[in-house]
């Protein structure tokens, strides 16, 4: 779906990408299956496929496919020297994957490209992202909102690993680039070695009525610091209450 996109765009090392689909076939591998025992049938599929999105992915790497069970804190757990994301959206599964070696990080989110409600911009925007959006044109705020919205969801999930914390939507500020098909998050916190003010550029792409972002970090030995061990977001980071 976004594969040519996200290939075209990166200009780091080697990524890899997959792809699959709930309403297909995916089997659990072992010790994949503990964290969906008492799941809906469509969240068995959703899971299932994502792994199988996300074993293709590492089969791009060069790496054998692994089992790809979920963490106590809900995240993937990669295998040793690797990191990735995966995202899903009404059955349709997305995951990216590098090795360790090149990136520290990977955060993949996929929405649908519709309005985000405006009683949700107080919890989701902060004052910069509102300055940003004001600046727009009046009838496309509400999609640029739900960009701002997915930016944020994909570069929490690359940064989860390097500090394991939970954070609000405040924890940085995003200013979308359409015309280079990229977006700046400014942190607005510290998250292991990326220290608060540091700029981050990632991916944002729009297809079939879809926004995908992507968050690749450089390695956190240039900014003098270790990375923890990868394991990512596979849903939603964030909370928002909607009722």
């Amino acid at each position: 779906m976004f594969r040519d996109l996200i290939e075209s765009g990166w200009r780091g090392g080697k990524l890899g990408y997959g792809e699959a689909h709930a309403g297909e076939a995916h089997d659990f591998w072992p010790g994949e299956s503990r964290a969906m025992a008492r799941a809906t049938p469509a969240r068995q599929a959703e899971f299932a496929a994502g792994r199988a999105a996300a074993r293709h992915a590492l089969r791009v790497i060069g790496m054998v496919p692994y089992a790809i069970p979920m963490g106590t804190d809900r995240a993937p757990v990669w295998p040793n020297g690797v990191v990735g994301s995966i995202t899903h959206h009404e059955g349709r599964c997305i995951a990216v994957v590098a090795r360790r070696s090149s990136l520290s990080g990977l955060g993949l989110d996929l929405a649908a490209l519709d309005p985000l409600a405006e009683d949700l911009w107080p919890t989701i925007l902060t004052d910069n992202d509102r300055n940003w959006l004001s600046d727009q044109q009046k009838p496309l705020q509400g999609g640029y909102a739900q960009m701002i919205f997915s930016a944020k969801e994909a570069t929490y999930k690359a940064l989860y690993p390097l500090s394991r914390r939970i954070v609000g939507f405040d924890a940085m500020d995003i200013a979308p680039d359409l015309a280079r098909n990229r977006f700046t998050a400014t942190l607005r916190i510290p998250f292991g070695p990326h220290r608060a003010g540091r700029r981050l550029e990632g991916q944002l792409f729009c297809r079939d009525g879809l926004i995908c972002t992507l968050m690749a970090l450089p390695l956190s030995t240039e900014y003098g610091g270790n990375v923890a061990r990868s394991a990512d977001l596979e849903m939603q980071c964030f909370q928002t209450e909607t009722a």
